[in-house]
């Protein structure tokens, strides 16, 4: 489904496996190889061979970016939102104002299709030509059809140490995007009460 987009963009700040945060789209390079990760997501909005990102393709990717991020922490609030850029969200305000503005850049047409055996159907075409605008606009219609849907609920800023990751949680007691954080939470708790018991304080309930 398209709006994976949304958590995938959300994802491309991630812990790197060694205590700290990296950044997928650090470079116009890196910024390419995430958008072909995502071509079959992105399969109705890119010509068949993909495009390449540049500086200002980059830079309008990573403003979205931090707009969607930034309504993330609004969506999981009260609950804390990932430590990767907790310190400096942009306002819930100024977000909303720039993920709307970016969806509204590609103009679309109603098309109707009616073939002759079967019911006729209403699709939209984009009227833009330019792909990077394409792209872009896919993005945050993607982090808005998330935002306005029932997986809002579901949003969750991993408790695992480290992890910075945002995810949809699948299960009740779920806390963790994935087994590994579980792990490594698990291991930080029983690390945590053996070095109270150590210490001669009560391990904490």
């Amino acid at each position: 489904m398209e709006h994976r987009l949304a958590l995938e963009l959300a994802s491309t700040i991630r812990h790197d496996g060694d205590g700290g945060v990296t950044d997928d789209l650090a470079t116009a390079h890196g910024t390419t190889r995430w958008i072909r990760a995502q071509a079959g997501l992105l399969a109705d909005h890119l010509p068949a061979g993909g495009i390449a990102a540049d500086e200002g393709l980059r830079s309008e990717i990573i403003e979205l970016r931090s707009a969607v991020r930034a309504l993330f922490a609004r969506a999981v609030s009260p609950a804390p939102p990932s430590a990767a850029d907790a310190r400096r969200l942009m306002s819930a305000a100024q977000a909303l104002t720039h993920l709307n503005t970016v969806a509204a850049r590609e103009p679309v047409v109603p098309h109707l299709d009616w073939p002759p055996d079967g019911a006729p159907a209403a699709r939209l075409l984009s009227a833009e030509s330019d792909p990077k605008v394409r792209l872009v606009t896919a993005l945050a219609r993607a982090a808005i059809d998330f935002l306005s849907g029932p997986q809002r609920e579901q949003l969750r800023a991993c408790a695992a140490p480290r992890c910075v990751r945002y995810f949809v949680k699948s299960h009740g007691r779920q806390e963790w995007c994935k087994p590994s954080c579980g792990n490594r939470a698990r291991a930080a708790r029983h690390y945590r009460r053996q070095r109270m018991a150590t210490d001669g304080s009560p391990p904490p309930s």
